[in-house]
């Protein structure tokens, strides 16, 4: 099976503190953010809360978006997490989404 790779965005609650990651195992990674093993500002701010991701096929593809979606405006974040998800679910709780 091909590697993929995942932007993701956590928040601490609606309308919150925002972190924009990436990864090649979005369910591990998102469960280091919840048990608070990953030390620093995710863990310093309770930010654990999977409110959007992408799915990407190469490590270049979805580097290049993170590095884009953390250059842009807090408005323009919320805008497309409130397109996905507009209650603002922690989406790693809702069946199947994991990818």
């Amino acid at each position: 099976m091909p590697k993929c790779f995942f932007v993701y965005i956590l928040a601490s609650s609606r309308n919150g503190t925002l972190y924009i990651g990436m990864t090649s195992n979005l369910a591990r990674r998102i469960e280091e953010h919840k048990n608070h093993t990953l030390k620093g500002f995710t863990d310093m701010y309770n930010v654990t809360k999977l409110v959007y991701a992408e799915k990407h096929d190469t490590f270049i593809s979805a580097a290049t978006r993170e590095k884009q979606l953390k250059t842009w405006k807090r408005q323009w974040k919320l805008r497309i997490i409130e397109e996905l998800n507009p209650e603002w679910k922690d989406l790693a709780e809702e069946d199947g989404y994991m990818f």
